[in-house]
């Protein structure tokens, strides 16, 4: 991943705005990219003020998919208003996108956003990470043959939620999370990812098994988020609206 900094920083110079950060999402953070995975870049850009208080507005996202550099690229980016309404809204992907630790682009208002985003952190969430939990279960049994990336999905969004639950702290990377949760099939279906499209076909008498660890799990985070310590609603609506307001006023 190191060795692919340098080109999507230069990707991303190009903007029409200035950016608060960039970070890279997908397969690459969460620990299972192919040789051949797209490069998920996300991040926040700022709107200058007149593109905000005038008749004609600027973009709030603006999403862009191409192959620069001989990289498959994939960059959605959202103006800062509509960034921090998504943080209040318990959305676990801005969550992520904002901790990420494969940083492509940084600021002092990035490192600050972080501290302030801690107090958007809800017991909550759990219901982001079992929504998409199901969704790629859902996109799991409709593949024929079935294929083991929904699957990594759906434990990978599990695993982040219990963790989140118990600690308050942002992981996405399912390789991480299993040193913790010691799931032993967890490596064998990231081997089986990276092998390659033939590899990465499961076989019809594993599904029961994968089921019934999909339930478990669903069960311990449904637990997780009812004995959490974490707050039921986000405490940082002053303080994300006082950011708000200084970023803008800066791009001004």
């Amino acid at each position: 991943m190191v060795e692919y900094i340098s080109e999507l920083v230069k990707i991303i110079s190009d903007r029409p705005y200035p950016l608060l950060f960039a970070t890279v999402s997908g397969s690459h953070l969460y620990g299972f990219p192919s040789p051949d995975s797209d490069f998920d870049l996300r991040g926040v850009h700022i709107l200058p003020l007149p593109k905000v208080i005038g008749l004609i507005s600027g973009d709030e996202t603006i999403e862009v998919s191409e192959v620069r550099e001989k990289m498959e690229l994939d960059l959605v980016t959202h103006d800062i208003k509509k960034f921090l309404e998504l943080l209040l809204k318990r959305n676990g992907y801005v969550l992520e996108q904002l901790y990420s630790p494969l940083i492509v682009y940084s600021s002092k208002e990035h490192e600050e956003l972080k501290d302030l985003a801690s107090n958007c952190i809800t017991k909550h969430h759990s219901h982001h990470y079992l929504g998409f939990a199901q969704t790629q279960w859902r996109l799991f049994e409709k593949q024929h043959p079935r294929r083991v990336k929904p699957l990594l999905y759906v434990y990978r969004v599990l695993l982040a939620g219990i963790h989140l639950m118990q600690t308050g702290e942002v992981e996405a990377n399912l390789v991480k999370l299993n040193q913790k949760f010691q799931l032993p099939y967890i490596a064998d279906l990231i081997a089986r990812k990276l092998a390659g499209a033939e590899m990465s076909v499961l076989e019809d008498t594993d599904i029961a098994f994968y089921q019934q660890e999909r339930d478990r799990l669903i069960n311990v985070l449904e637990e997780a988020s009812f004995i959490s310590h974490l707050p039921s609603n986000p405490n940082a609506k002053i303080a994300l609206n006082d950011f708000l307001v200084k970023v803008r006023m800066a791009s001004w």
